[in-house]
């Protein structure tokens, strides 16, 4: 995989030395992690907006349980966008976009992983009439992420000049997004009037 071929592959140095354990380079672990850091930095601040909005939302029982079903739709095409993502390799022509190392399988898979079950696991405390305030701010979350795919991806394909991975599910993710957050911004505006606290 691009990123962890031995340097002697490329007739540099003879593999092994300047290796850390585990086979890959100092020089390349650290790649790695800035790229993983600085590739997901968007996501983690669209996170961090939608734990606040949910810690200062007096009714975020009710607002999530009422867009739940718009929820479960948007979850179910980040899955499939995921897939689409994984198949075409956007873990490694994203980063290489943005000029960073390229992702490994491993870390992109677990990533979005991790993502999917705390949307899951938020979407079984919402049915079962027990929304948290951090499964509220997992609906505001996917929310935001499905709306910037929405964009990003279009975007991307357009710099490419073609096809960029994860193209054809995202305008469909973001449209559903678009609706989840139209929704979601519609019942805090319409509570904040009433002056209702649930």
């Amino acid at each position: 995989m691009a990123g962890l071929i031995p340097a002697s592959a490329h007739g540099g140095q003879p593999a092994g030395q300047g290796r850390a354990r585990g086979g890959i380079s100092d020089g390349a672990a650290e790649g790695n992690v800035r790229s993983e850091l600085l590739g997901t930095g968007a996501l983690w601040a669209a996170f961090a907006a939608a734990l606040v909005i949910s810690v200062r939302d007096p009714c975020h029982r009710a607002r999530a349980h009422g867009a739940l079903p718009m929820f479960l739709l948007t979850l179910a095409l980040q899955c499939l966008h995921f897939a689409e993502e994984f198949w075409t390799g956007f873990q490694r022509r994203f980063p290489e976009r943005l000029g960073l190392a390229p992702w490994t399988d491993t870390f992109f898979v677990t990533f979005n992983t991790a993502w999917l079950c705390l949307w899951l696991l938020a979407a079984a405390a919402i049915s079962a009439g027990l929304p948290s305030r951090l499964a509220a701010a997992a609906v505001w979350f996917l929310a935001f992420a499905a709306v910037g795919n929405g964009i990003a991806h279009p975007a991307l394909a357009i710099l490419a000049g073609g096809y960029f991975p994860g193209l054809l599910t995202a305008p469909f993710l973001g449209l559903a997004g678009s609706v989840l957050l139209v929704r979601l911004m519609r019942m805090r505006r319409s509570s904040s009037i009433s002056g209702t606290s649930v």
